[in-house]
């Protein structure tokens, strides 16, 4: 009985957080340096699950950010920061909103550190990424393949 409990037990732990791949481009330098700096920043986030083995996951949390000056990109900044988790005893409902949420939110600012890094040594005023509710855009992304799944939309073939 014992042993029974031990394995329903809900064990969750952070292997590793690193840096997978970063890229930063600076397509108009040095013309951009020699204008007026009135930037328009666009953020995108994804995320990427990996089981590796039972109970043992790859987060990949992939932020993009792109910085143009009226219509001339000043740069753009690529970061993949990853993770590796134990995440076992958890249901399916449990283990979404932890490998889709709560792992982004602890991987977040690692990127934002190596986002910041790469624009300043790129030359630019630094970039402090505002914070970003995981749990919000994990509960917006379940809300939307409920309702295609409602409608009946089948999901675009991916190439």
């Amino acid at each position: 009985m014992a042993e029974e409990q031990q394995t329903n037990e809900r064990q969750f732990s952070v292997q590793r957080i690193y840096t997978k791949d970063v890229s930063f481009e600076s397509p108009n330098a040095p013309d951009i340096f020699r204008g007026e700096w009135k930037p328009h920043h666009e953020l995108n986030l994804n995320t990427k699950i990996n089981a590796l083995d039972a109970g043992i996951y790859e987060v990949v949390l992939e932020v993009t950010v792109t910085v143009k000056v009226e219509e001339k990109t000043a740069f753009l900044v690529e970061v993949q920061q990853a993770g590796i988790f134990t995440a076992q005893g958890f249901s399916e409902d449990d283990l979404g909103p932890l490998l889709g949420a709560y792992c982004p939110n602890l991987l977040f600012p690692y990127a934002r550190e190596v986002v910041s890094d790469l624009v300043v040594k790129g030359s630019f005023p630094q970039l402090v990424l505002q914070h970003v509710n995981f749990d919000v855009l994990f509960a917006q992304h379940q809300q939307q393949a409920a309702e295609q799944a409602q409608a009946g939309g089948a999901k675009p073939v991916q190439h």
